[in-house]
């Protein structure tokens, strides 16, 4: 058997025409299994109203707009910008979708991928905290302004900096950039009380200095008060952690000061109640036994006074 003769010329010139083949970005339908999600994509795909609605409209006229990804070293796709699309996509049974193959380094991506979702309508702080995170030190590491959706010139940062250039991008001051950025260090479940605004972005700053234990402890006092702290709470609660003389009583204590237009509360300790729960009861549980222990005893208060009547 005879091998087909390959010259040096024609090695040289097909591996040079694969490299250019390879930087012309292209459209195809890709498989939506062969997608995976971006690392660490800190905005949340919800299947709410909108996303069913999202869907409805894929099913009658396909995906108007293309996604974003690049391709993976180890085979397969990653996704940059269109996360939501290929949520609806997959509910609408459908299982390729169109997409975009562009060739990005990682803190391209992460920049591309941050800014892909600046026309938002509603951004939860959680989501920009994360996103200015990860852009801005993308940017650092860069050592440059890489503005991929307008100039493809590269210069140099100037004296404004990186924050105040994510926040003239995002309509946020720079000041805020870094008060959103310092809310990833709060625990998960305070986190979520700043995006169900619960807690105010200033004293949720405040408290993101606490280390993790005292969140803990915090959001275990919060449960059992049913009350957020204040700005000035906050503060409070973080000078007494930076000086490292902040107990459990001292932020039970706190919360349990009145704020102006407070409702009347009943309140009371966990550790003052504990001992008459399991071991092992959460906060939750106890509140709950307690409501039922009151519901019933109103229940029986209700019955004898109509056995009095009769």
């Amino acid at each position: 058997m005879h091998l087909p003769k390959v010259t040096v010329d024609d090695f040289f010139f097909s591996t040079q025409e694969q490299r250019e083949k390879e930087k012309l970005e292209h459209i195809q339908n890709i498989k939506i299994n062969e997608i995976t999600d971006f690392p660490n994509h800190p905005y949340k795909v919800l299947d709410d109203d909108e996303m069913l609605e999202m869907s409805e409209s894929i099913k009658e006229n396909g995906v108007i707009h293309p996604v974003i990804v690049r391709a993976k070293k180890d085979g397969g796709y990653e996704m940059i910008s269109g996360h939501r699309r290929k949520r609806a996509t997959e509910l609408a049974g459908i299982r390729e979708i169109p997409a975009i193959i562009r060739q990005m380094t990682d803190d391209e991506a992460t920049i591309y991928m941050v800014d892909s979702n600046k026309q938002r309508v509603k951004v939860l702080p959680s989501e920009k905290a994360f996103a200015y995170k990860m852009k801005l030190n993308a940017m650092k590491r860069q050592g440059k302004r890489n503005d991929l959706t307008s100039s493809p010139m590269a210069t140099k940062l100037n004296e404004k900096g990186t924050a105040e250039i994510i926040g003239q991008e995002f309509g946020d001051g720079k000041d805020n950039v870094y008060r959103y950025i310092k809310l990833t260090e709060l625990i998960p479940e305070l986190l979520q009380l700043v995006d169900d605004e619960k807690i105010a972005l200033r004293p949720a700053v405040e408290i993101s200095y606490l280390n993790q234990e005292e969140q803990e402890t915090l959001l275990d006092a919060i449960e059992t008060t049913v009350a957020y702290p204040s700005h000035a709470q906050a503060i409070i609660l973080k000078k007494k952690s930076q000086d490292k003389t902040l107990t459990t009583d001292d932020i039970y204590d706190i919360l349990d000061e009145e704020k102006p237009n407070q409702k009347e509360q009943i309140k009371f300790k966990v550790d003052n109640v504990r001992e008459y729960f399991p071991k092992g009861y959460t906060t939750e549980q106890m509140q709950n036994t307690i409501k039922k222990l009151l519901m019933d005893y109103k229940n029986n208060w209700l019955r004898r006074q109509r056995d009095n009547i009769r």
